[in-house]
This record gives C-alpha cells, structure tokens and sequence, in this order.
C-alpha cells in the first residue's frame, strides 16, 4: 500500500494532478485522495483547485460535473465503466412535456446525472444544498429529476411548491426497508438512525437525523450518542470511523453497496495517471449549455 502511494506522489507531482474521491469509493482510494466528499464538496473543490489536471474517483456523472466546470482542465475517471443508473432515470421528452404543461415551471435536476440531463435544466442540486436552493427559486412549479426520494423528501419541507416527481431511484437507498430499519433499531435500542435523503419516505420517517453523506457525518461526529445505523452506502464508513474511534456504527442490516464505486481501486488510479487514457472528453456546445445550471447552483448555494 505505502508503495503505491509513494508512487502516486510521484505521479501527482509529474502529471500537476489532485485526486479527488467520492465517500463511496473503497477505503484505500479515500485514503490516498487528496479531497474526499460528497457530490456538492467535490463540485466546489473543482473548481478551486490549481491543478491542471483533476482525477476523480467516483462515478461518470462526477467526472462529467467536474470537466463541465473546469473545461481547459484534464479530466481522468479511473474506470470509465463506472456510472450510476439513477443518472439516466429521466427524458428529455418528459421534461420538455412539463414544460408545456405547467406555467412558471422550473427544471430542478439533482447533480446525479448525465450531463445530457443537465442540459434540460434550470438549476442543479446535491442532496446537501437542495433544500436551500429550490427555496431560493421565485417558482412555485418544481419539475424534480431525476430521484423521485429526495424530491418528495424536499417538497415535505416546502409544502408552499407545486413539486412534480419523476420516476427515478438510486437502487442502494431504495434498497434500505422499513421493515430492516425497525429490526435493526430493535436490535440496536440505543442507536441512533441516520439517513440519506435518497431513501423513502416510510424510511426517513424512523430516522433521527436526515442529510447528505457528509451531513451524515458532521451528524454523527458532533453527536454524544455512541451507537449509529448507517442509511446509506457504507463506503462512508471509512470517515466516519476514522472521525470518531470511540464510536461505533452499524449497517441497516443488509448490503448497502454501490458496486459502479466499488470499481475504483488504487491500481486503476494509478494506471489512469500514468497513462491518461481515461478522459472525461464533451462536446464543447455541451460544455457550455451544461455548465448554466451547475454554475446557477454554486452561485445560490454560498
């Protein structure tokens, strides 16, 4: 391990690069980044890096959202395979339906999307800086894609929005049941339950505490409470043990796993450095249509 991480030094330093991984990602690739976050944490450090060159160290939406932001700029995903079904659980078709029916309509698309997507939208969101932006919005009809969890986890807070849902799912949240909560809460009395937005709602209604992956994790560090069930991928185990060795947490009781993250590994960012052929490359007519959106995020969510 030590090697391969001297060697990626090396490699840094040759190539100007930073590496940049998402929560969910193996535990050794975490440990050897540069930034680890969540998808808002990793967007806005995108931005602010002087490295010439950004690999990222999650799934192709990320690595899209980051050449979107930083067009002049290299951008490498260790394994190009790596992507997320819930990024293309949504139509362009639908969306411009929408449109058509619905005055004063905005397009409000999770950053867990293709690029494509973003292209039809108003104003991205992450699951950390929704709430503040969709609030922000002077409109009251809120087309939200592609989740339809954190959408309807958002309109339960903003009952003043006419929120319409698409249907789209992360399959890990969506996998986490009631029913295993309230087993693993009987199994766990004194632990508190955490949960990802992303989950359903008969989910986040047993849950202590709602929020993105690092809110889960500012939740957990500042808490006095010494026992947690996880709701969400357990990649984000690594920081949260890693932040809290006194503490101990728990699984809802079944897999929990992301396996298009689980593609990263060390050597696959190592041979991605070195050789550079897996690079994140747009059309710049995307580039530029695309780019609205995130930006509009980043500008309503400081």
């Amino acid at each position: 391990m030590q090697e391969k991480i001297e060697l990626l030094k090396k490699l840094k330093k040759e190539k100007d690069a930073v590496i940049l991984a998402h929560y969910y990602v193996n535990d050794e690739v975490q440990a050897a980044a540069d930034y680890v976050g969540d998808s808002y944490y990793l967007s806005k450090i995108a931005t602010q890096v002087p490295q010439q060159t950004i690999l990222f160290c999650g799934v192709k939406f990320m690595g899209e959202s980051a050449k979107i932001l930083n067009p002049s700029k290299k951008v490498l995903m260790p394994d190009v395979l790596a992507d997320c079904p819930m990024a293309h659980m949504a139509q362009k078709e639908k969306i411009e339906e929408m449109r058509q029916q619905y005055d004063d309509l905005a397009v409000v698309c999770y950053i867990n999307s293709t690029a494509e997507l973003k292209l039809c939208a108003d104003v991205c969101v992450t699951s950390s800086n929704a709430m503040k932006i969709v609030s922000a919005l002077p409109n009251k009809n809120i087309y939200f894609i592609p989740d339809e969890n954190l959408g309807r986890y958002i309109a339960s807070k903003l009952p003043e929005k006419n929120f319409i849902f698409n249907d789209g799912f992360c399959h890990v949240h969506t996998s986490i049941t009631e029913e295993n909560v309230r087993k693993a809460k009987e199994a766990r009395p004194d632990a508190l339950f955490l949960a990802h937005p992303e989950c359903r709602m008969d989910v986040l209604k047993l849950a202590d505490y709602i929020g993105s992956t690092s809110g889960i994790i500012d939740f957990a560090s500042a808490s006095g409470a010494k026992e947690f069930i996880i709701g969400t991928e357990m990649g984000v185990l690594y920081e949260l043990e890693a932040k809290n060795p006194g503490k101990k947490f728990y699984s809802v009781g079944h897999r929990q796993y992301c396996p298009n993250m689980k593609r990263i590994t060390l050597e696959k960012v190592i041979a991605s450095l070195e050789k550079g052929e897996t690079e994140v490359l747009l059309e710049n007519s995307l580039i530029e249509e695309a780019k609205k959106p995130l930006e509009k995020m980043l500008e309503l969510a400081k």
